[in-house]
């Protein structure tokens, strides 16, 4: 069973129904529905097929192995995120504060940059014969396809990208989808494999990228096929800000598949059908029907037909759609399993449930996408349909923290459409508290002043009983509760180890192994028990066990809690993913809050979360029956600031109506139901009755709409009147606009209008209000009780009027009053006004409720207008007034707060027919809804006296505010909430760091409840920021929520501690709070018990405590100011003058200005001092604010910029922690040469890691090394063995710049760089905009508290010069990856642009056509003035012949901060020191003279050089040069030995080594999102230091042209294709060879014919000539892409042969055998006999070991050899031998080939060798060429003797037939001549 909730379905102009489902993009729906509210389908819908993945657990799916889990391991969840801490509360916009919800990736709700990258790399093993494979990429709705290629192996190496803006949901939804095709044939047999994954998957992963992975192909036809090949593949998915992690080649890829293969999501290729059965829904809302249904009211047709909805179900998956058939005219319409029909956004609203049952089915492939269900069927499901009652109460302790309200306050409680008062289908309920008026706190906001009677709802409701479900929800939650909160309490104490630490981690183990080793609640033999709780019961009962063991474990071992602590947090992650129930049917609890009769807030309370159960107390909901903070929002607020609208302190209660006695224990008070009613009178000629109501009833509700007489008034079932009906005024709505209020402001307005003789007079109405309603006038207006006049009548000048206060207007008929004013009199004005006002103030023994005496004893409130507020004292110009009447009721039977339960109907629904009737004929106007919808009792709940607390609130400071001002600063100030009162603190002026020392008392605060629950769940503090503006509304800058500490006793020592609060403002964070709050309980009447006031800062305001505040420490502030970088113009106007200004807890120091900042920019006076007192305690330390002034004329000094350092931490130190070194700086040190972390490794380690390689060529020459060697064996992308072990250098490669290694620490060791900003920040816009930079740095130490201690020294020591610095910069350009093609070809044609300062350098003639990864191999050499020109930017550009270049991406590299650094980022250190060859020393300093500074500049010893060289000492330490040297140099030219030594000494020093940095690109066009990656370096040499050493050449290699020739020798066990007409197998066996990339060179031999045995001779030669870079181990290929291509795409390719054996056929085509593959760098050796060619040697299969494969060889270094290679074909991914072939591969330079020339074939010159005619046999012959041979060697082979036998036989016979044949006529002639004979006798 699957609950599916929240769907909501409107039809604007039809009312059919039907229900949508959407499944993975496919959606399909039930047939339209037009019946009433409960419709029936009853259909059995979608075969929903989609491929399922078997479980892969973590460790194997990281390895990309799919394994079978353990019954445990049936969960697999994301990292864990970061936990929010208790002290950083949550956020007041996310609804209901104390909700437990599950970690997931926080997905924004606005669209975002993103990019795909899916580079196809190759494949391996594709199915098929004699194939072309091509690649589909599918992103999204974007196509990309790669070239097509040759065989089962190709290579393709093509990337694709795809930007996205759009939502993060929507993105990480998309799928990928990768297609393999065969080119060569038909569409329909196209496909080779596919494989599919969606982006969030991806971007879920480590560095969120797939890299080299190998995809395993299916097809998805043919659900038990096995897998179809492989394709290797990387995959990046990155977002603005990401990192793309470098796609790397490992040197053993080719033969990796195993161990790096990634199955894709339905392999096991299994089919999944999703058969959805569609039952019923109920409580569909009603649809209008739009033009036709209003004719038909209007006409009274079908008048007495209840309105329905033509309802149909729509289901969609994978983007198709299926709909059920149509059930007209109704509105419950049936199916099966609950929840709710929601949008995209929260629902507000209950709009129905379905019931559905989902199945799947395996292996099934229904052949059906809908079909009706049975009736056995539907029977079945009956079952799950029984209902229980469930009872719902809610008691409303306080509504506070509302905003400006003007009309009276109601809450609503409906649980689906329970509770709902504007709902006809279900019973009225006693839903709705009474209506009340909010009063004002006196700063703010507005409250409900509820005093001790509490509003009350009460409810019931029936749904299915999910208490087996619910229950392990809630335990699961709590135990998730308990844990996040002890991992919060870790986490904050994990900085400081100690014992503390270790007993909290013990007692967390302690916990968890305690909560879960209580079993969940056993399933009950119940018939709503599904196959699915079951499953779920099981798997989170396994789960519980598994933690409980591992728990256990930890806790028995000794373990490091920062280690472990992971583990545990997976924990949390495995529970927070088990606990979501999918079958829960019972809708969430809904809170409106009504303004007048407008839905004004909400908020959704999940209903297990208030739910009792009698199974435990654990199963019990987290707040059932307990107060808890509810904050309500707008409905559908789409604003930034998202604010809570108010904030409830509710008790809920939710449970079965046989627990109703269980409710009587969380009840505080007693209950009060009534009845009531109000009399309305107006007043007509200074008399009051009830003719003047108008349209208005004389008993009506409390908004006078509804009539209400006496008689209609009937208790409800089961209750009786207590007494009779008695006058009892609402307190909550009488109180006037100025309750709360401390100083109010009365006004008036009086009216005059123009005569027709050209003067003004009174108007009709002298005095009205600002509506122009009448007003009494302004002299009868006296001054309430309990205030006093501030002032007398004055006008108001503060409005746009004249000088006499008059506004002036025109009054257009039919109005009386005109609309607009204006402060010009015109000739066209006929009326005129002006405003008189006059403030008072309460008088400070004046209380703020009214009392009960002050009310009228009639009752009576009066108003000037009905709907406006009712007031007790009556004025002259109230029109209106009316009193309420309430009665009483009490349960007959049952006894108890639970009987309110029993309060449902109206209490109107017990008429008589007759008395109904006449009700109706006298509420003509009024519709079913108003007859009896508004008559439901009030329940009332009064408590005991309130708990008297005063609230103290500490508030320190803020730092990192968001800027609101253009100045990029602000006037913040907070607002304090706590539950009915609210407080600000002063307004600090411009900053976003403010410092407020303040403490805000609340003198009196009332809460209710038991002392217990108010310790446990205090109420919120609400903090909001603000920024104070004088011409504007201050404007919203954030909020926080926090807890108060209460303290009971207030005689304890307990101090409450500040602590830093995040400010939110909406999802957004917007800075940080100290502060702290207290809640001090009072003795009643008496305030003695109360710990002393804080010290006062001024009359009004106290500062924060001694006892609170952070203890201070007199600390000095030392400032390097070095100098302002890129000062941007300000006001059009250039900076010529800057100076700095530095601030810091309230002291600030300026700087000299600058004189000519164009020339120098650095100060004159680098080093300043601030004397400050800053807290002990680092982390309540506040920011250092630096500003930037420019001095311009006329004394005007802007600020031009300024930026916030907010952690001071990392610049404390310790002053006197260097006093070993010597004071005076020309005496010696003595200070010990401490050996430091190096960054490169040690020969010990290196030596250990040469030792396991295998050396596989000769001895290297030096010539033959140059630097792209030792580029290629650091990256270790190819196999350079040979060049490890000869122990030739390699230098550091770094995957990231060099100021982001964090042995370098941002190259920022001498000064920082802080960015200044300037704008401000206003909603979703960050206008603050870099304007330029600071140099410089701090040092933080405090001073001494004895004042005759001695200060300590200066931190910041001898300083370099300050004058600008003439350097010889170069800059060496390796090469880009990954670069975002600008072409439509997916490529683009990439060049280098470097700019310093003024200097440009355009390289668009060396741009290398039609790549994504260029190798440039280029240095540009130029100069540059350090610091006016610092910034190097670099770029790639796209050239285009006809159009303006694109720019692919640039990064800017800071030369200062390299210049400057104390690692000698200048110049990296090489491993050797050579004075000649390609590694020839290039720096200006020798080694030895770099260690002689290093030593000055740390204050060591001097360096002394002994032994020749071979030792050197410094201080106390020597250093020996064979240490260092174990082995002999392989370079020819080394350095001096002393040089060589001091080289290795610098190493040990953490300085910068010789490098390669890989620098990210960027573009303005895509913020954040990464272009491409560029490895490159850098050197810098001052001019002052003399002329550098050579550069290296970084000239890409050419490559060299090699010709290969390959001789087919013999074939042999080739499969015998065909057969011969008389029966015989046999081939006609021939030899197709190519090598990949060069298809046009590609040959074949002759043709062997009749082989019958699978022996083949052919003595046929093969000459390949190619291109292969030798440094990178490719094949180079150049061709055009298309015809119309400009340019040679450059290709690089493995150097593969590849050979095919083929069967010729003359008549059809020719049959493939099978293919043989030589990568030439990487082969299997050849056996030497083709008996011993097997496939065990030259493959790795299942059944086989590794030792049993013959050894790797290269060509390349093997040059020729000679054996037999299998031929094979793969079926089923498994390989079939088809045969052997005997080849010799002889590989030569295009040199060595003119010297030994050879022919193809046989031609000539053949020779080198010579190559003989195949010595075929007889037998091989075309047939139809040597018909002769055919017969003797097809016929008489075969049947010779049949053949002689033949002939004996049919000779004879010839014989006897030619004899019998002859007789005649032998015998004719012998008469004939007898007969002449005798003639002639005669």
């Amino acid at each position: 069973m699957l609950s599916v909730g929240r769907l909501a379905a409107f039809r604007p102009e039809s009312s059919q129904l039907h229900v949508s489902v959407v499944f993975r993009g496919k959606k399909k729906r039930t047939s339209l529905s037009e019946e009433d509210k409960n419709v029936k389908w009853n259909e059995n819908m979608l075969s929903f097929e989609i491929f399922y993945e078997p479980f892969v657990d973590k460790k194997e799916k990281m390895e990309g192995k799919v394994g079978r889990p353990e019954r445990e391991d049936i969960t697999d969840i994301p990292r864990f995120q970061e936990l929010p801490l208790r002290s950083q509360s949550p956020s007041p916009e996310s609804g209901s504060v104390k909700g437990t919800a599950k970690l997931m990736r926080k997905l924004s709700d606005k669209p975002q940059d993103f990019q795909v990258r899916v580079r196809i790399i190759e494949g391996r093993q594709l199915q098929g014969t004699n194939i072309r494979p091509v690649v589909k990429v599918y992103v999204g709705d974007t196509v990309f396809r790669t070239r097509i290629k040759r065989g089962n192996n190709p290579v393709f190496d093509e990337i694709f990208f795809q930007n996205f803006h759009k939502l993060p949901s929507e993105v990480f939804n998309t799928l990928i989808h990768l297609q393999v095709l065969n080119s060569h044939s038909l569409r329909a047999d196209s496909m080779i494999g596919v494989f599919k994954l969606d982006i969030g998957s991806v971007y879920d992963l480590p560095g969120h990228a797939v890299l080299r992975k190998w995809l395993l192909l299916y097809e998805p036809d043919d659900v038990h096929a096995l897998a179809k090949g492989y394709l290797k593949v990387s995959i990046i998915v990155l977002a603005a800000g990401d990192e793309a992690p470098i796609d790397k080649r490992g040197t053993n890829e080719e033969d990796d598949v195993e161990s790096n293969l990634l199955q894709p999501a339905g392999i096991l290729s299994r089919w999944v059908t999703f058969e959805l059965r569609i039952y019923r829904a109920e409580d569909i809302s009603h649809i209008a029907k739009g033009f036709v249904s209003n004719l038909k009211h209007m006409f009274g047709v079908d008048s007495d037909k209840q309105d329905g909805i033509d309802s149909f179900l729509e289901v969609s998956f994978a983007g198709n759609k299926i709909a059920t058939k149509v059930i007209e005219n109704h509105i419950n319409p049936e199916w099966n399993q609950v929840i709710y029909l929601q949008s995209r956004s929260e629902g507000v609203s209950y709009r129905g449930r379905i019931l559905i049952e989902l199945i799947t089915r395996m292996d099934e492939n229904l052949g059906k996408s809908i079909d009706s269900l049975s009736s056995e069927d539907y029977l079945i499901v009956q079952k799950y349909l029984q209902r229980r009652r469930y009872s719902l109460c809610v008691v409303f302790y306080s509504a506070t923290q509302m905003q400006d309200v003007k009309e009276p306050i109601q809450f609503e409680v409906s649980v689906g459409n329970y509770g709902n008062k504007f709902d006809k289908s279900c019973k009225l309920h006693a839903s709705t508290t009474q209506y009340s008026q909010a009063m004002f706190d006196g700063n703010y906001y507005y409250y409900l002043p509820w005093c001790d009677t509490k509003p009350v709802v009460a409810l019931t409701s029936y749904w299915e009983n999910i208490d087996h479900r619910l229950d392990r929800l809630n335990i699961l939650l709590k135990i998730i509760d308990k844990l996040r909160i002890n991992i919060e309490d870790i986490r904050t104490t994990l900085p400081s180890e100690g014992t503390r630490l270790t007993g909290m981690w013990v007692k967390m183990l302690d916990r968890i192994v305690k909560d879960c080793s209580r079993s969940l609640p056993q399933l009950k033999r119940l018939p709503q028990v599904t196959v699915l709780d079951q499953h779920m019961h099981e798997q989170q009962t396994a789960l519980l066990k598994k933690i409980r063991k591992s728990a256990e474990k930890l806790r028995d071992k000794n373990v490091s809690v920062e280690d472990k602590l992971p583990e545990v947090e997976e924990w949390f992650e495995r529970l927070s993913s088990v606990a979501e129930e999918p079958q829960n049917s019972l809708p969430d609890v809904i809170l409106w809050m009504l303004s007048g009769e407008k839905r004004v807030a909400y908020s959704r309370i999940k209903a297990h979360s208030v739910l009792f159960s009698r199974d435990s107390e654990k199963s019990c909901g987290k707040f059932c029956g307990k107060l808890q903070t509810v904050f309500m929002k707008q409905p559908l607020d789409r604003s930034q600031d998202m604010r809570s609208v108010a904030q409830l302190r509710v008790r809920m209660w939710m449970g079965l109506s046989s627990d109703e006695e269980e409710f009587e224990k969380y009840i505080d008070g007693k209950i009060l139901v009534a009845a009531e009613r109000y009399e309305n009178q107006a007043k007509v000629m200074g008399h009051w009755g009830t003719s003047g109501l108008l349209q208005h009833p004389t008993f009506s509700d409390a908004m006078g709409k509804i009539r209400l007489s006496k008689k209609d008034f009937y208790p409800l079932k089961g209750w009786q009147w207590d007494g009779k009906w008695t006058i009892d005024p609402e307190r909550c709505l009488l109180f006037g606009a100025d309750a709360g209020h401390n100083e109010y402001t009365d006004d008036v307005f009086e009216n005059e209008t123009y005569l027709a003789g050209g003067e003004w007079s009174p108007a009709l109405e002298q005095y009205t209000d600002i509506k122009g309603n009448r007003h009494i006038p302004m002299e009868d207006i006296e001054c309430p009780v309990g205030w006093e006049w501030k002032e007398e009548w004055s006008l108001d000048f503060y409005r746009a009027v004249d000088e006499q206060g008059w506004e002036y207007g025109k009054a257009v008929p039919p109005d009386n009053t005109p609309k607009h004013w204006n402060p010009t009199e015109k000739a066209y004005h006929t009326h005129r006004r002006r405003r008189w006002i006059r403030k008072r103030t309460r008088k400070p023994d004046r209380q703020r409720q009214v009392k009960r005496e002050e009310f009228d004893p009639e009752g009576w409130e009066y108003a000037p207008l009905f709907g406006w507020k009712f007031h007790v004292k009556p004025s002259k110009g109230d029109t209106y007034r009316r009193r309420r009447w309430r009665r009483r009721m009490i349960p007959r039977d049952q006894l108890g707060p639970a009987a309110i339960f029993r309060l449902e109907g109206s209490l109107c629904r017990e008429n008589s027919n007759e008395q109904l009737d006449d009700l109706e004929q006298q509420e003509k106007t009024l519709g079913h809804q108003d007859l009896y919808g508004m008559t439901a009792p009030f329940v009332s709940c009064i408590l005991d006296p309130p708990n008297a607390f005063q609230f103290r609130g500490y508030i320190y400071q803020a730092r990192g505010l968001v800027p609101t001002d253009s100045s990029s600063s602000a006037d913040p100030y907070i607002q304090v909430s706590f539950l009915y009162q609210s407080k600000h603190t002063e307004v600090i002026k411009g900053t976003v760091n403010p410092t407020w020392d303040q403490t805000l008392i609340f003198e009196e605060i009332e809460i209710y409840g038991s002392l217990r629950e108010i310790v446990e769940i205090p109420p919120f503090v609400l903090l909001e920021l603000f920024d104070s503006n004088r011409a504007s509304k201050h404007e919203y800058m954030g909020a926080a929520l926090c807890y108060p500490s209460v303290k009971l006793d207030s005689t304890t020592q307990y101090v409450s501690v500040l602590q830093w609060h995040p400010v939110f403002q909406g999802q957004r964070f917007s800075g940080e709070l100290l502060v702290s709050f207290e809640l001090l309980m009072k003795q009643r009447d008496e305030d003695q018990n109360l710990p002393p006031r804080p010290p006062m800062k001024d009359s009004e305001t106290y500062m924060v405590p001694l006892g609170v505040r952070p203890q201070l420490q007199m600390t000095t502030i030392e400032i390097l100011a070095w100098g302002l970088r890129n000062i941007k113009n300000y006001n059009m106007l250039r900076v010529t003058s800057p100076s700095l200004v530095v601030e810091c807890s309230g002291e600030m120091i300026q700087t000299a200005p600058i004189k000519n900042y164009k020339k120098n920019p650095n100060f004159l006076i680098p080093i300043y001092f601030i004397t400050v007192f800053l807290p002990v305690d680092a982390s309540y330390s506040p920011p250092i604010v630096l500003k930037v002034l420019d001095f311009r004329a006329f004394g005007y000094k802007p600020v031009v910029g300024q930026t916030t350092v907010k952690s001071l931490s990392q610049f404390m130190c310790d002053p006197f922690a260097g006093l070993a070194e010597a004071e005076d700086a020309n005496m010696t040190s003595t200070k010990s040469f401490n050996v430091e972390a190096p960054n490169i490794e040690s020969s010990a380690a290196e030596d250990e890691r040469k030792s396991d390689l295998e050396a596989t060529e000769g001895q290297l020459e030096d010539n033959a090394i140059d630097w792209w060697c030792k580029f290629y064996a650091s990256s270790g992308e190819h196999d350079y063995t040979d060049y490890l072990l000869q122990g030739y250098d390699t230098i550091k490669i770094y995957p990231c710049p060099l100021e982001d290694v964090p042995h370098f620490k941002g190259l920022q060791d001498f000064c920082h760089t802080f960015k200044l900003y300037r704008g401000k920040v206003y909603g979703d816009i960050e206008d603050p905009i870099v304007v330029g930079e600071f140099k410089g740095s701090f040092r933080i130490y405090p001073l001494p508290e004895d004042p005759t201690k001695p200060l300590p020294p200066s931190q910041f020591r001898q300083l370099p010069s300050s004058e600008p610095q003439i350097c010889l910069v170069r800059v060496y350009i390796v090469r880009a990856l990954s670069l975002q093609p600008k072409d439509r070809s997916g490529t683009c044609d990439p060049y280098i642009k470097i700019s310093l300062g003024k200097v440009f350098i355009d390289d668009h003639e060396h741009f290398i056509a039609n790549t994504l990864n260029p190798v440039f191999g280029k240095m540009f050499q130029l100069y540059a003035t350090i610091p006016l020109n610092k910034d190097l930017k670099v770029a790639v550009y796209d050239y285009d012949l006809i159009s303006q270049d694109d720019k692919i991406g640039e990064t800017v590299v800071d030369l200062e901060n390299r210049f400057l650094s104390r690692f000698g980022a200048r110049c990296g250190l090489p491993r050797t020191y050579c004075i000649a060859g390609s590694t020839q020393w290039r720096d200006q300093l020798t080694p030895l003279e770099l260690l002689n500074n290093l030593c000055s500049m740390k204050n060591y010893a001097l360096p002394v050089a002994r032994s020749n060289g071979q030792k050197i000492s410094i201080g106390e330490r020597e250093f020996l040069l064979g240490d260092f040297e174990a082995k002999k140099i392989p370079y020819s030219s080394p350095g001096p030995p002393e040089e060589r030594l001091a080289l290795h000494v610098l190493h040990l020093q953490n300085l910068v080594p010789e490098h390669v940095e890989t620098r990210t690109l960027f573009n303005s066009t895509q913020p954040g999102i990464e272009q491409g990656k560029l490895q490159m370096w850098i050197d810098i040499f001052p001019k002052k230091l003399g002329a550098p050493g050579p550069p290296f050449d970084i000239t890409p290699r050419a490559p060299i042209r090699y010709v290969l020739r390959c001789i087919i020798w013999n074939t042999n066990d080739v499969i015998l294709q065909e057969a011969n007409i008389m029966g015989e197998r046999m081939s006609d066996i021939y030899i197709k060879g190519w090598m990949v990339g060069l298809e046009e060179q590609k040959q074949n031999t002759d043709v062997h014919y009749r082989s019958l045995d699978g022996e083949g001779n052919f003595n046929w030669r093969f000459i390949f000539q190619f291109e292969y870079l030798t440094m990178e181990r490719v094949l180079i290929v150049n061709k055009r892409n298309y015809i119309w291509s400009l340019d040679e795409t450059e290709m690089k390719m493995p150097p593969k042969l590849i050979l095919q054996v083929w069967d010729n056929d003359k008549v059809s085509f020719d049959d493939y055998l099978g293919y043989l593959e030589i990568n030439l760098n990487a082969f299997r050796c050849p056996a030497k006999w083709a008996d011993r060619c097997t496939l065990e040697k030259f493959f790795k299969l299942e059944d086989s070991s590794s030792d049993s494969l013959q050894k790797m060889i290269s060509l390349f270094k093997q040059k020729s050899i000679k054996g037999w290679w299998p031929c094979v074909t793969y079926e089923d991914g498994k390989p079939f031998l088809t045969g052997k072939l005997e080849l010799t591969l002889e590989l030569l330079t295009e040199r060595e080939a003119e010297e030994r020339p050879a022919g193809k074939g046989r031609d000539e010159p053949n020779m080198n060798p010579k190559l003989e005619p195949p010595n075929r046999p007889d037998t091989s012959f075309l047939w139809f060429r040597s018909p002769f041979k055919a017969m003797k060697h097809i016929v008489w082979r075969k049947y010779r003797w049949w053949v002689i036998c033949a002939v004996l036989l049919v000779v004879p016979v010839i014989f006897l037939v030619a004899l019998l044949h002859a007789i005649p006529n032998v015998l004719a002639n012998f008469l004939l001549q007898s007969t002449r004979f005798h003639r002639k006798k005669k």
